[in-house]
């Protein structure tokens, strides 16, 4: 599996590396505007992710416009339904209308921190 974590901070980031590399590659991405980069770099040599761990709340660019224009590349390449990336949002927000955002907006799991082994366990199984 190919995973991209994409999260502002250090510490949370290398966090979710650990937890998360007994599943496969992990790629790092400290904001929105990395994180759409590497997505794009990775459809065009075709080793796509699997899946996306991303934060909201970041510089640059928030984890919803991110999720968004991961969206619009996928339409781009003719990639819809289910064969899109699993995107999994990682917050500190757990109010309604950020869920219901995220949500809206095409996520497929919603993690609030702190990050813990088996909320992102959870998330993969549902997956």
């Amino acid at each position: 599996m190919k995973i991209l974590i994409v999260e502002d901070d250090y510490i949370t980031s290398e966090v979710m590396k650990e937890i998360l590399s007994s599943f496969g590659e992990c790629i790092l991405a400290e904001d929105g505007e990395k994180a759409v980069d590497e997505f794009s770099r990775a459809l065009q040599t075709g080793l796509k992710f699997d899946v996306i761990f991303l934060d909201i709340m970041m510089p640059n660019m928030d984890g919803i416009e991110t999720l968004n224009n991961i969206r619009e590349i996928e339409k781009s390449y003719g990639i819809l339904g289910l064969d899109t990336v699993k995107i999994i949002m990682t917050t500190a927000l757990d109010d309604f209308d950020n869920i219901k955002s995220a949500f809206h907006n095409q996520c497929e799991g919603y993690i609030v921190k702190p990050i813990e082994k088996a909320k992102i366990i959870e998330q993969l199984q549902k997956l």
